[in-house]
């Protein structure tokens, strides 16, 4: 059988799945829903179904990124729309199974929309929510919607189309086709990608290296990790294409070993590619030759500079190189090289799959196609989401997001990860784009989005990304080793309530400095948080110094707890609990603290049941 009699036959029996008489189970298996229950609710299939006398295919998928409604289960049955429920516990499913399996009665009150074509009444289009109605899917369009294990369901779903088109096409034409599409880095510099693979194509040499950056490294960020999970075709498509254009014989997929899960389903989408001539000696029959090979990285977050990452790859230890010479002159055992993140390769298959024109018909001007964004933090909605590209930042936050939870108030969102700024309420209507970010102080990043609310104090946010980067930090050049370690050392003092006026002129001036004189991105970065902070929140920085105050009541250094004795019962809880016997008082009388004892710990707060402990 040829590929293209395999890619007839995967349709073939995807429409029959989809539209047989078999009732279909989907079970979202990344490692959000397996972390929320998943596991258990695939025990509960085992011994459900044979109990209940039905026979139905179970179809394990990745994240579609709703990870507030995980875990998530779907059921199709036949001629029906497929039904997703969402919170499923092991008591809801059995329910779900009796009801909509058995009955053919879908439970509304438990479901959260429909997918495909028909209506059923009480549920509406799962598409149509606010979560998901906003968001473009390129990248992300299989993710929750086939099982990842599949090659055939990856074909069913015009899979490998793009490569087909582009071995058909001169290497240079796939180029261009590239810049044609505006498509930039996705990892967070943003550089235009066919412009980078132009550069390593002209290298001299005929032995070139193509590597996929799945480092990823952010706190708080999973976009690549949940894209590999749910569809690791779609990367190593556009690997594929990407090896052809350069001319690259040898692909490296560079990923943290934190990751099992994403690390099993490359290994398995490899050994697919390899039974049908996808990889090897001549992909597809065209004569050229490609092979990938993982490399599972030790989690330093400095791995995710190229040259770090190369210098890992070849067995050194990961630190960055000064350029030039780039990478695509001499990269990887000095051999022109080029290193695109998860993101961008999979955009990489569908822009060869539908054309440079359609890609670039999403974004703005000089941010073309759609971005991913890991929404964390305190926010209504968090999970993965995908947008066009200059969608404004409020409507992300508020729309997508349902915004913060609980009737609090927006304080910032953090853009870029550990590296990038903290934007106030005046930047909602922030367009989300290269440009406009890097304007108001901040970057891109690889896409995390943390949002923060009232109850959170921007002088430690800013101190607790700074011990991140400064823990990161490689230590090869004198700023980024020296100078993130000062700036922390500034910021753990105004947080103790040791700090002075002085050190607010000191922290900028640092900033600017370890910006302008690091060696990669990393320490060039690496003050954004502190610098942000400082432009936009200065009046939390003099509160902590001037009035020993922290507005959020974050910084216990800055706390005081007192007993409101109108309100103490005596009932001698905190006097239990309390770790420094700071606390003294009769049985059914009210209590004190003593403050030269009191460590500002807040368990006396945490297990009153008369709220009569005051923090101030």
């Amino acid at each position: 059988m040829n590929f293209n009699q395999r890619i007839k036959q995967a349709k073939s029996e995807w429409d029959q799945l989809q539209n047989g008489d078999r009732p279909l189970i989907f079970i979202q298996n990344a490692t959000c829903g397996l972390a929320a229950g998943g596991k258990e609710l695939r025990s509960v299939l085992e011994e459900e179904l044979p109990r209940l006398g039905v026979e139905a295919d179970v179809i394990p998928t990745g994240c579609i990124g709703m990870c507030f409604a995980e875990p998530l289960v779907d059921i199709k049955m036949p001629g029906k729309p497929r039904v997703c429920y969402s919170e499923v516990t092991p008591k809801k499913l059995r329910e779900i199974l009796n009801s909509h399996l058995v009955e053919g009665k879908p439970l509304t009150d438990y479901a959260m929309g429909t997918l495909g074509d028909g209506r059923i009444k009480g549920i509406r289009p799962l598409f149509d929510l606010p979560v998901l109605k906003p968001q473009v899917r390129i990248a992300l369009r299989n993710c929750g919607i086939i099982n990842p294990a599949e090659l055939d369901h990856y074909l069913a779903r015009d899979g490998y189309q793009g490569l087909q088109r582009a071995i058909k096409m001169k290497p240079e034409e796939v180029i261009e086709e590239v810049v044609a599409s505006g498509l930039r880095g996705r990892g967070g510099g943003g550089f235009p990608t066919g412009l980078k693979w132009k550069f390593c194509r002209a290298a001299e040499g005929s032995d070139k290296y193509l590597i996929c950056n799945a480092d990823e490294g952010d706190p708080g960020a999973f976009m690549d990790r949940s894209l590999l999970e749910g569809d690791p075709h779609a990367v190593l498509e556009g690997m594929c294409i990407a090896a052809y254009a350069i001319g690259a014989s040898h692909g490296y997929i560079y990923i943290r070993a934190e990751y099992p899960l994403a690390i099993e389903r490359l290994k398995a989408a490899l050994r697919q590619m390899r039974e049908v001539g996808l990889l090897g000696e001549s992909m597809l029959g065209s004569g050229f030759g490609f092979d990938i090979i993982i490399k599972e990285g030790a989690g330093a977050f400095v791995c995710g500079e190229e040259t770090a990452l190369i210098a890992s790859i070849e067995g050194e230890r990961g630190m960055p190189r000064s350029r030039p010479p780039f990478p695509a002159i001499k990269g990887l055992f000095s051999k022109p090289s080029n290193i695109n993140n998860v993101e961008t390769f999979a955009n990489v298959a569908s822009i060869l799959r539908e054309g440079a024109e359609w890609f670039a018909s999403f974004g703005t001007e000089k941010s073309k196609g759609t971005k991913t964004f890991a929404l964390a933090g305190k926010i209504s909605r968090p999970g993965l989401i995908e947008v066009p590209m200059g969608m404004k930042l409020g409507e992300v936050v508020n729309g997508i997001g349902g915004g913060v939870p609980d009737g609090g108030t927006f304080k910032a969102a953090q853009t870029g990860g550990p590296s990038g700024g903290c934007l106030p309420a005046l930047f909602l209507d922030t367009p989300i784009d290269y440009e406009s970010l890097a304007k108001a102080g901040s970057i891109m990043g690889s896409g995390g989005l943390v949002v923060t609310d009232e109850n959170t104090c921007m002088v430690d946010l800013a101190r607790y990304f700074l011990t991140f980067t400064q823990n990161e930090s490689c230590g090869k050049c004198t700023p980024c080793r020296l100078g993130t370690k000062e700036m922390l050392s500034i910021l753990e003092r105004i947080c103790a309530g040791e700090g002075k006026m002085s050190d607010i002129e000191l922290l900028g001036q640092l900033g600017v400095a370890i910006k302008g004189a690091s060696l990669c991105g990393l320490g060039q970065t690496a003050p954004n948080p502190a610098l942000t902070t400082l432009k936009y929140f200065r009046e939390e920085y003099e509160e902590h110094i001037i009035d020993k105050k922290c507005r959020a009541k974050i910084c216990k250094e800055l706390l005081t707890f007192t007993v409101i004795t109108k309100e103490c019962t005596g009932c001698m809880l905190c006097a239990k609990k309390c770790p420094s016997g700071a606390i003294s008082g009769e049985k059914k009388q009210p209590h004190s603290i003593d403050q030269s004892k009191c460590t500002q710990c807040g368990v006396c707060a945490d297990v009153c049941r008369f709220k009569a402990i005051l923090v101030e």
